[in-house]
């Protein structure tokens, strides 16, 4: 019988290999960009031209709307980058798992950077997961855990496929409606290259 562990760590498996992964197969530089309204968050270059994640702190209420961009961003950086980084890696001894020190300097401005730059992540949170055994999963985060440092490793997982199924979803169904705007010879909006 196979262990929580497995259980969680193959739902996640599952969906990224027969859902999500192949959905996000062709996608353009028009659709990763695409913004249907106006005020949304996505990636872009800033003053410098730097390709920058668009965040606010705080987080406006209601939040903007996010594009497709944005939110292959969100996932490899908030799901699981930060994650690896923080977790898995050597990084600052100091730094929790919300540490701005975990995000990657460089966040990608192309459809094709952007799905190498998840791919690398998501492999690496699932490799480094994959090898966690049974008192490992258990186990409490800790400090790198933040306000979270008393929960499991198994419950950070949970999270984990939560988002990512989530914001996957989410992905898939504004490469739906841009294929409906785009095939009903509609205008679409794109966003600023």
């Amino acid at each position: 019988m196979a262990g929580c562990g497995d259980l969680l760590i193959g739902q996640l498996e599952f969906y990224w290999d027969v859902h999500f992964w192949p959905r996000l197969q062709g996608l353009t530089d028009e659709e990763y960009r695409w913004e249907p309204v106006d005020g949304m968050w996505s990636v872009r270059p800033d003053e410098n031209g730097q390709t920058i994640y668009e965040l606010a702190d705080p987080v406006p209420d209601p939040p903007p709307l996010t594009t497709i961009a944005w939110r292959i961003v969100h996932i490899g950086v908030g799901c699981f980058a930060i994650r690896v980084n923080a977790f898995f890696e050597d990084g600052p001894d100091d730094a929790d798992m919300f540490d701005p020190r975990h995000i990657p300097a460089e966040v990608p401005a192309t459809a094709a950077d952007g799905l190498e730059f998840l791919r690398h992540w998501y492999e690496r949170w699932h490799d480094s997961i994959r090898g966690l055994d049974k008192d490992a999963l258990w186990s409490p985060l800790g400090p790198k855990g933040a306000n979270y440092a008393d929960d499991p490793m198994l419950g950070l997982i949970t999270h984990i496929n939560r988002e990512v199924m989530h914001h996957g979803a989410e992905i898939c169904l504004l490469r739906d409606l841009y294929r409906a705007q785009v095939g009903s010879n509609h205008p679409a909006r794109v966003g600023p290259a």
